[in-house]
């Protein structure tokens, strides 16, 4: 493993923030908020009285990107006082710690805080480094066979006062003058130094042996079979009924996926347990092995109920990965992100399973361990702390014309409800955890069935469809009609529209909510304007498409709306061209031209964002056929 320090800091709290940050950034080592840090100074306290603190990594904060505040300032004797005590919950020493911090605004310690505290070193680094736990997760541990006296090797405890007590006795019987290090077993490394340098150092020394002794790591996977958008939707529509409620589910097919799900014993080896117990709280203890929900659900029920205590409550029983010859990997999550953790965190538990099964045969804690940290208050703790979801969380949302004007505002208000967005467009854009940008055609049926397919891989499956993308031609009387400029229209306006209701159909049947589509049509379909035949004509016929589309999809609970936008000028329709057209022919000036609606009111992409958005929640769910205006109100119209 590469040694990455690479400055000189002359602040303990910055020089830890630093290394810190250094450790972060390798997936090798942390992953998703995992590993924590800390340094020990003495500074005055208010009254001038000098007070030895431990500076420990808070909770919430992520190493890679973490900053001073993100450290929780502790009294250090306090901390080691409570470790003098024969027993205490988990609550209560998180309550404790709460107490002995010198600021009041601080974030809440880590929960080994006190690992860190009873160490007699300065600064100290812990991670969960891949090679290290396959060292520990064999049959036959060879963790002192690989570092010798240079580390102190901890048996299993479960996290929390426990562990840190367990540790704080054996380490002083344990310690030698060459240990530099302690391996929790089936946990995690930690270092340590007089300075965070020199931790840092002795983290990267260790891993590296570790490394060293487990060989590369090159997987080689045969390539992904085509698998049906509607195949993974339905798997999505199974596991989301298990959860109680709509899930994000992303397809992973990398070399070191399908070379995993071809191994002849997958059933077997997947089936042992997570690579630490942390990873339990995404990943559940084991993944769905094939496209079986229901013998998954039947099993974890049993496991439930031959682990739990009376008055436990047991948790959605739905599995977090799913291994499959063919899908590879799918990974769930109640938005995205929770989906990628699951993936990031399974892609390094295959690595670790790999390179534990060269030197031994791979194995996970036992079950009543794993299930004591998967419903330990603690870690759902975690899980709690970001409220209730939003309205579309675990929802997908497919926009075209995503990238501008009335499409992007529409994007943004769905991802701002929760929603993920598939956005088409002509244009490429930015993607992100909840947002995936394709630069596509939508009269370009091959392209967009391949948009429609990469966009279910991503997220599971289609809710939501807000047909935006459209051409405005200019400004023709019908008697200087364009042929081509017709035909160009009607295809982008009308033609693309059906064939893409036809592609997204039997996606939306299959919705767990129930599918929805909000078509944007226009005031031209009521109240059409001289010299818009084109335009006029081709949202009148997008319009009765939508309409039949009402009439024939309300059995398969897919409800589907049309907004009628008027004078929209922050959109790519409107050129300064256009608009002085426009204005020119209602004799006004552009401003005066812009608010020309019975309210006098801009209207704007942001406003017909909001309304689609809203067309889609629970507070229209009677509602299909509809035609919204969104216009300021128009004389024509009303």
């Amino acid at each position: 493993m590469e040694n990455r320090w690479a400055e000189t800091v002359a602040d303990p709290l910055d020089e830890c923030v630093y290394g810190s940050r250094l450790l972060g950034a390798d997936p090798d080592l942390v992953l998703h908020g995992g590993g924590n840090t800390s340094v020990k100074v003495t500074v005055d306290d208010i009254t001038g009285a000098p007070v030895k603190v431990l500076y420990v990594k808070g909770s919430g904060w992520d190493l890679a990107s973490i900053e001073r505040p993100g450290f929780a300032p502790l009294r250090l004797n306090r901390s080691l006082e409570l470790l003098q005590l024969p027993e205490l919950t988990d609550s209560a020493m998180m309550n404790e710690l709460r107490c002995a911090l010198l600021d009041a605004k601080a974030p809440d310690p880590s929960v080994e805080t006190l690992l860190h505290a009873f160490l007699p070193h300065k600064a100290v680094l812990h991670s969960h480094a891949d090679a290290v736990i396959a060292l520990s997760n064999v049959d036959k541990p060879v963790v002192r066979e690989v570092f010798g006296d240079k580390v102190v090797v901890i048996p299993y405890v479960m996290p929390g006062f426990q562990l840190a007590r367990r540790a704080a006795e054996l380490f002083p019987e344990l310690v030698t003058d060459n240990t530099i290090g302690m391996v929790l077993m089936n946990h995690g490394l930690f270092t340590f130094g007089e300075t965070t340098k020199e931790a840092y150092d002795r983290h990267i020394e260790l891993v590296s042996l570790a490394e060293e002794h487990l060989g590369g790591y090159e997987p080689r996977g045969a390539a992904a079979p085509f698998v049906p958008a509607v195949a993974i939707a339905e798997l999505r529509a199974e596991i989301s009924d298990a959860v109680g409620g709509p899930v994000i589910v992303s397809r992973t097919t990398t070399p070191a996926v399908m070379s995993f799900v071809a191994r002849d014993d997958l059933a077997d080896v997947a089936t042992r347990g997570p690579a630490t117990p942390d990873h339990v709280i995404r990943t559940k203890r084991l993944p769905l092995i094939g496209r079986v929900v229901s013998d998954y659900l039947a099993a974890y029920r049993a496991y439930f109920e031959e682990h739990a205590k009376p008055g436990l409550t047991m948790l959605d029983p739905a599995p977090r990965v799913l291994l499959d010859a063919d899908l590879g990997m799918l990974t769930v999550g109640k938005r995205a992100k929770d989906a990628d953790i699951a993936r990031d965190i399974y892609l390094h538990t295959i690595k670790i399973i790999e390179q534990a099964s060269r030197i031994g045969s791979y194995q996970a804690l036992p079950a009543q361990d794993l299930f004591d940290v998967e419903y330990w208050e603690l870690e759902q703790a975690k899980l709690r702390l970001g409220g209730s979801p939003p309205e579309f969380a675990g929802e997908v949302a497919l926009v075209t014309g995503a990238a501008s004007g009335i499409g992007k505002a529409c994007a943004d208000a769905l991802r701002a409800k929760g929603a993920s967005v598939i956005g088409l467009d002509l244009t490429a854009s930015e993607s992100s955890a909840d947002y995936l940008g394709l630069q596509v055609d939508v009269t370009d049926a091959e392209a967009m069935e391949s948009a429609i397919q990469q966009g279910v891989e991503r997220f599971g499956g289609i809710d939501i469809v807000v047909p935006s993308a459209g051409v405005f031609p200019g400004s023709v009387p019908i008697a200087e009609l364009d042929p081509a400029a017709w035909r160009r229209t009607m295809a982008v306006n009308t033609d693309a529209v059906a064939a893409l209701f036809t592609l997204v159909h039997p996606l939306l049947k299959v919705s767990p909510r129930g599918g929805r589509v909000v078509v944007i049509s226009s005031k031209n379909v009521p109240a059409p304007g001289p010299g818009a035949a084109a335009y006029s004509a081709s949202k009148a016929a997008v319009t009765q498409l939508a309409r039949v589309a009402a009439l024939e999809w309300a059995a398969d609970h897919i409800r589907v709306n049309m907004v009628h936008p008027d004078a929209v000028f922050d959109t790519g329709l409107w050129t300064r061209e256009l608009l002085e057209q426009r204005a020119s022919h209602y004799g006004m000036p552009i401003g005066e031209y812009k608010r020309r609606n019975l309210l006098g009111v801009e209207v704007t992409s942001t406003a017909v964002g909001r309304l689609v958005a809203e067309l889609c929640s629970e507070t229209f769910a009677c509602t299909t056929g509809a035609q919204v205006p969104v216009d300021g109100g128009n004389e024509r119209v009303v």
